[in-house]
């Protein structure tokens, strides 16, 4: 394998430190942050499963000039009315800003929360009563709240393979022991999911939850099955198991004809996650959990104790752009130009890729999922995709297991379509390579 100390990759020679070191623990699978320091005895023992993200230093690859970026996953802003957005910002300040800079309360806003129950509606949640509604950092923390509201160290999170890297991030970092679930084209498969509960209750272990990301998975792409929907959330009861459905993308079906939440007809067995950062702006980091009435208090508090309150100003953003924009206009938007940057994706992916490569073929969200065949490992191939001007994220990232993985992430969202096809036409011989290699 070529690493930058070798000489034997232009490309990784040309990079910048920081670059190299990133790459380095990309390749090495996100390995646990290291030091060697007087405090290190200081460190407690959940510190040490606190990891590096590989995707996080993809990204910083990424940034290089004369790369392709098919890494990040980040929605496309530029479609936003941004001097409208200003002139809002600036009013928001200067009419109500003693409310905007202060501290606000630790549930977020009534407003808002009442609007968000709004959107859900959009979603298929009917009915969401606002008090259930805590207002959060993106469903980031709102993941991270779950896990400390409901998870001594040695519980188990069950959750699909693959999986979000924030999630697994989140999650190992409170000494759970995360136990995968097989998917395949159409989600979660129910008698995997049946089958690993048994093992993992026989072994006398304790299930606390199911992760699971049923609209468009990051990094699939794959939309859970509406036939299966319901016997998750029904396998789950049984088990007595907490289903945390998180759904950024669920509104960014390309045809607009949304399935129905987990949560939906399931109020007191589902823990909705939702977000604002894939429909309007990532940089607010304002999320929300709608949380079973039952076990709201207890999340909340929880909620409260980290972030104090939500950032009242990014609110009052977020409560105008619902009131006054044309904020499902804007989806309709996103769908048609992620739909036709999917479409110039999957073309690429057509008319380049080497016969025994596959690919999902998702119908909204932002990712495509590549599988390559058994014994090439993805994360080598990240210097010869950067020598050869175009990067991806290792499938690696987004599984609990510690093994190489066949599988590798691009994404669409971001990128114009004639770079899309570039990076592809780019990306298609590295891979022919690692084929004719086997």
């Amino acid at each position: 394998m070529n690493t930058p100390s070798s000489g034997a990759n232009a490309a990784a020679e040309s990079l910048s430190e920081e670059t190299v070191d990133a790459l380095v623990r990309a390749q090495q699978g996100a390995a646990p942050v290291q030091s060697a320091h007087r405090h290190e005895s200081l460190l407690s023992s959940r510190a040490a499963n606190i990891k590096q993200s590989a995707v996080r230093d993809v990204f910083e690859i990424s940034m290089q000039p004369g790369l392709v970026s098919l890494a990040g996953g980040n929605p496309y802003l530029q479609s936003l009315p941004l001097d409208r957005l200003a002139a809002t910002a600036s009013a928001i300040i200067s009419e109500h800003g003693l409310e905007a800079l202060q501290y606000g309360g630790g549930q977020g806003t009534l407003e808002l929360r009442t609007q968000i129950c709004q959107v859900m509606a959009a979603e298929g949640i009917v009915g969401a009563d606002p008090d259930n509604v805590v207002i959060t950092a993106g469903s980031q923390s709102a993941q991270d709240v779950a896990a400390k509201v409901f998870c001594n160290p040695g519980d188990v999170i069950l959750l699909e393979n693959p999986t979000y890297v924030g999630a697994l991030n989140t999650f190992e970092a409170y000494e759970v022991d995360i136990q995968p679930v097989a998917g395949d084209e159409h989600g979660l498969i129910p008698d995997e999911l049946r089958s690993t509960i048994a093992r993992v209750q026989g072994e006398g272990k304790t299930i606390k939850l199911l992760y699971t990301i049923p609209n468009f998975n990051n990094p699939s792409g794959v939309m859970l099955a509406p036939e299966r929907r319901q016997e998750i959330v029904d396998i789950c009861r049984e088990a007595n198991i907490l289903v945390l459905e998180d759904n950024p993308y669920g509104l960014l079906k390309f045809d607009g004809v949304l399935p129905q939440p987990l949560r939906a007809a399931n109020p007191e067995d589902v823990l909705y996650l939702g977000s604002f950062s894939k429909i309007f702006a990532p940089g607010l980091r304002i999320g929300w959990a709608l949380v079973p009435a039952h076990l709201k208090q207890r999340y909340y508090l929880a909620s409260e104790a980290v972030t104090l309150c939500p950032p009242t100003f990014n609110q009052l953003l977020v409560s105008e752009y619902l009131n006054k924009y044309d904020w499902q206009g804007q989806i309709a938007t996103y769908r048609e130009l992620y739909a036709q940057r999917c479409a110039a994706l999957l073309g690429a992916l057509d008319e380049f890729m080497p016969e025994g490569v596959s690919w999902t073929r998702p119908e909204g969200g932002f990712f495509v999922w590549l599988t390559l065949p058994e014994g090439i490992d993805t994360y080598p191939l990240l210097y010869k995709g950067i020598d050869a001007g175009v990067v991806f994220v290792p499938g690696a990232a987004f599984s609990a297991d510690d093994g190489p993985s066949n599988k590798l992430r691009l994404a669409f969202s971001a990128v114009p379509p004639e770079a899309l096809r570039e990076g592809v036409k780019r990306l298609a011989p590295v891979l022919a390579s690692a084929l004719g290699e086997l």
